[in-house]
């Protein structure tokens, strides 16, 4: 299979195009825009249809290779589009591609989109089959070092000049949202006149797209991300969150993770103890990452600390809730906000 990058892809696409493609990867906007430009690039060659599936739910694999490998009433050549929910097929999916792989239509273009494929998968005789026949784009997030760059270029693709501090400042609005970003890129067209943004200008311009969820504000902590998790606590103090759920939240990573501790020393499978806790394959090295950070009496303090928090929400207590929920979240991320003895003076 033909290993395309995606910045070369528009570049690929001026040639006669593969019978099959594969876009991986867990980047929303970028997967969509690779799509975009293979369908376009379909279309100006001939392919004037397109179906579209959806294997959440189930889907008939049989089916779709039967209208793979058929024609239209009109005899129009079309494209096949699958958006998979799961980057590892089942059975009878494996079995379809396989199939297909062994005998593409000449009048189909199979456009198969999954989640970020690992190379366990890759090696995989499905994946093998479509390798010999077609070409696959695997797309990688824009890492926080690069991302200012990206910012920029995007903000020159369409046509506007922005100094570095006004990249600086759409790039720390969006906190890496792509999708944002382009949204709030799209509505400075708007409102600029001469195409030429300062620092002051964006930041009047550009509102704050940063997303303050309660499972980002846990998957922050939790990777040891300090700076951005009290970001994110902060974030959603202001958009009013209630501090019960905040709290649970947390407190409900924190069981987990002294179970995961517990099934570790002891030699138990993580998987099943995992997922009796809600945590399933995509959030499971993430978890893993922690428990070889975080030590048995930092899992204990963070415990104990959630004691006080719920305390303090139900007015048993003088502390404020906030600032409690605050240690929390740093002593998840593995700074240390309190010591023993001070939380021990504070349950007594």
């Amino acid at each position: 299979m033909a290993k395309i990058n995606a910045d070369q892809l528009n570049q690929h696409c001026k040639n006669a195009l593969l019978p099959v493609y594969i876009i991986s990867g867990d980047e929303p906007l970028l997967v969509q825009e690779a799509c975009d430009a293979l369908r376009q690039a379909a279309r100006d060659q001939g392919f004037s249809e397109r179906e579209l599936y959806h294997t959440e739910g189930g889907l008939d694999w049989q089916q779709l290779l039967q209208s793979a490998n058929s024609l239209s009433l009109f005899a129009e050549r079309k494209i096949i589009e699958v958006r998979s929910h799961t980057a590892k097929p089942n059975d009878a999916a494996k079995k379809a591609l396989e199939a297909y792989s062994q005998n593409p239509s000449p009048d189909t273009l199979l456009l198969l989109i999954f989640p970020k494929i690992d190379r366990n998968t890759q090696k995989a005789k499905w994946f093998k089959g479509l390798d010999a026949i077609g070409g696959s784009i695997q797309i990688w997030p824009i890492s926080p070092k690069f991302f200012h760059r990206w910012v920029d270029l995007r903000l020159k693709a369409e046509g506007l000049k922005a100094n570095h501090d006004a990249v600086s400042v759409l790039a720390s609005k969006v906190e890496g949202n792509l999708l944002a970003c382009i949204q709030e890129i799209q509505k400075l067209k708007l409102v600029t006149q001469d195409k030429v943004i300062d620092g002051a200008t964006m930041a009047n311009a550009v509102v704050d797209s940063a997303r303050f969820d309660i499972f980002s504000l846990v998957d922050r902590a939790t990777s040891g991300d300090a700076r951005a998790a009290v970001r994110t606590l902060q974030g959603l103090r202001e958009e009013g969150t209630e501090t019960t759920i905040v709290l649970w939240a947390l407190a409900r990573e924190i069981r987990a993770l002294n179970a995961l501790f517990f099934a570790k020393q002891n030699g138990t499978p993580l998987d099943s103890i995992a997922r009796q806790h809600g945590i399933f394959d995509k959030r499971l090295p993430l978890i893993k990452q922690a428990l070889n950070r975080l030590k048995p009496g930092q899992l204990r303090l963070l415990l104990r600390q959630c004691v006080l928090a719920d305390r303090a929400i139900k007015g048993a207590s003088r502390q404020q809730p906030w600032s409690l929920l605050n240690d929390i979240v740093l002593m998840l991320a593995g700074v240390r906000a309190l010591s023993t003895r001070s939380i021990q003076q504070q349950l007594k």
